[in-house]
């Protein structure tokens, strides 16, 4: 399942690249002020999730964090973000993995993903994301997740998706307390507007 997964983004980032894929943001305000809001320090470890050639890594690292890694299935993805950034992306750990069957080896204090959960639309699919999450994140680890809202997109680079209410997204993290939620309308390069809905939830 990894293999065809990987190779289906690789393919979508070599057909239309980082500018023209619908998720591009030229600057993530959304996860940004979010960081902002929770007053995150940059001395805390962050793994962003999916990131592909997002520019996250790109304020993160300007911001002076210091421990990022960047994790993606698309290889393709990751090797347009590590071009773009040349030296100044030599500190970020690049890492091509699945992330449901991704063993981390060390914990994160900050988990960020935006548009990765959404497309697990399979119970156990789910199962393994929070199996990887717990194994990834230490007691009191912020998450960041960002998915479609119900009001959004119902697919998405030619995959189905599931749709959350901010209610819905945080009870499927059992356990976890919801600290705070928002609600974004990201305008895509073609001019379209898709509702996300936003949750900052603190592991137990």
């Amino acid at each position: 399942m990894s293999e065809t997964v990987a190779e289906h983004w690789n393919a979508v980032y070599g057909r239309v690249g980082e500018r023209s894929v619908s998720w591009f943001q030229e600057v993530p305000e959304r996860s940004l002020a979010i960081l902002d809001r929770l007053a995150v320090d940059t001395s805390r470890s962050i793994v962003d999730v999916g990131a592909g050639a997002s520019r996250l890594v790109d304020e993160l690292i300007q911001r002076g964090f210091g421990d990022i890694t960047v994790l993606d299935v698309s290889g393709a993805g990751l090797d347009q973000a590590r071009a773009r950034l040349g030296d100044s992306g030599a500190e970020v750990r690049w890492t091509v993995h699945d992330v449901l069957t991704w063993h981390p080896g060390r914990t994160f204090e900050v988990w960020h993903d935006r548009a990765v959960f959404h497309f697990l639309t399979a119970a156990e699919d789910i199962e393994r994301y929070l199996a990887v999450l717990d194994r990834a994140t230490r007691p009191g680890a912020l998450v960041l997740l960002g998915t479609f809202a119900e009001d959004g997109p119902t697919h998405c680079s030619g995959l189905p998706v599931s749709r959350y209410s901010a209610t819905a997204l945080a009870a499927a993290f059992d356990g976890y307390e919801l600290v705070q939620s928002w609600r974004e309308e990201h305008r895509t390069p073609a001019d379209a507007v898709q509702a996300f809905t936003w949750v900052a939830l603190r592991r137990p």
